[in-house]
């Protein structure tokens, strides 16, 4: 979710601590009392494009149980990982819109609509419903670049444009544009070398191949623990409680930076309004039982704060024009 200047993918859930929420005391809400709506008349599939055991599937796992607990009907985890997540948008965005497909994804949904990736206009063939939860990444250094804060850190590479590099997990991926918003917000010029995963960034910056690197808490608590890496700041609004000692890049030197990650469920266009408000309101009850709170938080995450899908629809078309300016004006566009 972007908001103010920057927002821009990993929020780390990991699957064992999931488990013991999912098995927790949650009681099953029921909407007996509400006008009848045969919704869900059967088991839903919730579509993920990633593959088991990540971050995106865990907190899918933590959605699909919670749906089954309010709802009283299974929900089905479907991975299918391919083509930088548009495999599974493609299912959903094709699916029958009752209400009974579901497509669990981040950001880059976005992404994959600014970059022409999609075939359809991702604003008008998914609905989106409810914003599940957020999370702020980590600017790490190596300990050999004289910096010790964000402004000694735009201040060294100014003074050395395209000397320092740094790693992302690709061309034109959530955290390719978040450097590159970094580097038009504060001027700096650095090198970008893509890997093919944040984990691998990360260990290119502990071994001293490349300078810094925008990462996952869950990447960089470890290596900044050890000494291995330096913590400058973390890209949200606020600190994060796993690594409540590093301040945020806004408080640090560039006012109003933000840049996080946000997980979404969206719908294909034309479910009814109705089957909508009815997931939005059950989910965010969901997320804020304290055994799902308890989860997120211990991740460095956050349960997003309540909209309704019509508020999250605008804010959501806000954040995609955001995109293309940012993407257009560091010519990332082909």
């Amino acid at each position: 979710m972007i908001q103010q200047t920057t927002r821009g993918t990993s929020c780390r859930l990991r699957y064992g601590l999931l488990c013991a929420v999912m098995s927790g005391s949650f009681a099953a809400t029921t909407f007996a009392q509400d006008k009848p709506l045969n919704y869900p008349n059967r088991s839903v599939r919730m579509v993920i494009g990633t593959t088991p055991g990540g971050a995106l599937d865990g907190l899918t796992r933590l959605a699909a149980q919670k749906f089954g607990e309010r709802f009283g009907q299974i929900a089905i985890v479907d991975n299918r990982p391919g083509a930088g997540t548009m495999l599974a948008m493609d299912i959903v965005a094709a699916a029958n819109p009752d209400g009974h497909t579901i497509l669990c994804a981040s950001e880059t949904l976005l992404l994959n609509g600014v970059f022409k990736r999609a075939r359809y206009d991702v604003r008008k063939a998914l609905t989106p419903v409810v914003w599940l939860t957020t999370t702020g990444y980590v600017l790490v250094v190596h300990p050999s670049v004289p910096a010790t804060s964000v402004k000694e850190f735009i201040a060294h590479a100014k003074a050395r444009p395209d000397a320092l590099s740094y790693g992302t997990p690709g061309v034109a991926t959530t955290l390719h544009v978040i450097w590159e918003r970094l580097s038009l917000a504060t001027g700096m010029r650095l090198l970008h070398v893509p890997y093919k995963g944040g984990a691998p960034a990360t260990l290119d910056v502990i071994g001293g191949q490349i300078q810094a690197t925008i990462t996952t808490v869950g990447n960089a608590m470890g290596p900044v623990k050890a000494g291995r890496v330096r913590g400058l700041a973390t890209t949200g609004l606020k600190r994060m409680p796993a690594m409540a000692e590093l301040p945020t890049i806004a408080e640090a030197g560039v006012p109003g930076f933000e840049a996080v990650s946000s997980y979404y469920l969206f719908v294909p266009a034309g479910v009814s309004p109705e089957i909508v408000q009815r997931i939005n309101v059950a989910m965010i009850q969901a997320m804020r039982s304290p055994e799902a709170q308890k989860a997120v938080l211990s991740e460095g995450a956050d349960v997003a704060s309540s909209h309704t899908p019509q508020e999250l629809a605008i804010l959501l078309s806000r954040d995609y024009a955001e995109l293309e300016k940012v993407v257009r004006s560091a010519k990332l566009l082909l």
